[in-house]
């Protein structure tokens, strides 16, 4: 039982049927346009006789051959090394999916749908499938981050460790019972202490007001990290702060944070359309290129 009505399972059935002897007959397609109301129709039909074809296999005795064809890498693989997203109901290989959800992580973006314009979220548990523990967990921490507000966000004040943290969990970590103490909290990750109101590593020896009045200036960690920043053609997420270096590719920039923008002015993207003039490509990108595939004019 699938719980749809039976005259309809009928239909779907022998469109099935049908469907299956038209493949046979056809030796080329032609792209035209249909109104919208008949695609909407057809597209649900088909995807309910593909199901009901998969529900009618799995009832076989050969059901350990039963394969699908990824849409994305066009292999014939093993139904159980499918991987069906929930919210949207699209299907992917194992192996399609590691490495989609590799390549955003290592983005600092929060792996969806690889489905082109589909947003649907991947329910961390069901990755844990056909991710290694390594991206388990870096993808568990992508999750976490993704959940805390931006009135709740802080960074780890240490260098080596910059973890995204959530003030309020913040509140109720190691604090002290000396007044005093209750604004050094420890990072969770990397163990250090820092003030979470001076947003700096801790200053066991001094008040806030002391340490404020002692440095009015930015500390030289900071001037240290804007000259560097400004040596190297770094560019700053109006977002989040996060620093940014471009190694290569285009100057279209997706931060850890989400955001989107130009590395070129550090103007915005919306919706995928750059808001700026800029070139997508640097000419000096582009020239280096062609120089090493042997390109240019003779």
């Amino acid at each position: 039982m699938t719980g749809q009505d039976p005259q309809f399972e009928a239909n779907v059935a022998a469109l099935d049927g049908q469907i299956i002897l038209l493949q046979r007959e056809i030796t080329e397609t032609l792209v035209c346009q249909v109104a919208s109301g008949d695609i909407k129709f057809a597209f649900e039909l088909s995807r309910k006789a593909i199901a009901l074809q998969v529900n009618r296999s799995v009832g076989n005795s050969n059901a350990e051959n039963i394969t699908e064809s990824c849409t994305i890498c066009l292999e014939d693989t093993h139904v159980d090394q499918m991987f069906l997203i929930s919210g949207c109901q699209h299907r992917y290989c194992f192996s399609c999916m590691s490495k989609h959800v590799q390549f955003k992580l290592l983005l600092g973006i929060l792996p969806k749908c690889p489905y082109e314009n589909c947003n649907s979220d991947l329910k961390l548990d069901s990755c844990q499938m056909f991710l290694t523990p390594e991206l388990f967990d870096i993808m568990s921490q992508r999750v976490k981050e993704a959940s805390i507000p931006a009135a709740e966000e802080i960074y780890c004040p240490y260098p080596r460790c910059s973890t995204l943290l959530s003030i309020t969990e913040l509140q109720g970590s190691m604090g002290n019972s000396n007044d005093e103490l209750e604004i050094a909290k420890k990072c969770p990750r990397c163990n250090g202490m820092f003030c979470i109101n001076c947003k700096v590593p801790w200053h066991s020896d001094m008040s806030c007001d002391d340490f404020k009045r002692l440095n009015p200036y930015p500390w030289n960690e900071d001037k240290k990290l804007k000259s560097l920043a400004t040596e190297n053609l770094w560019r700053q997420c109006s977002n989040c702060n996060h620093m940014v270096a471009l190694t290569g590719g285009c100057n279209h920039i997706y931060c850890r944070c989400g955001h989107e923008f130009c590395y070129t002015c550090g103007a915005g993207w919306i919706d995928k359309v750059a808001t700026c003039d800029c070139s997508l490509w640097n000419d000096e990108q582009n020239n280096e290129e062609d120089e090493e595939n042997g390109g240019g004019e003779d």
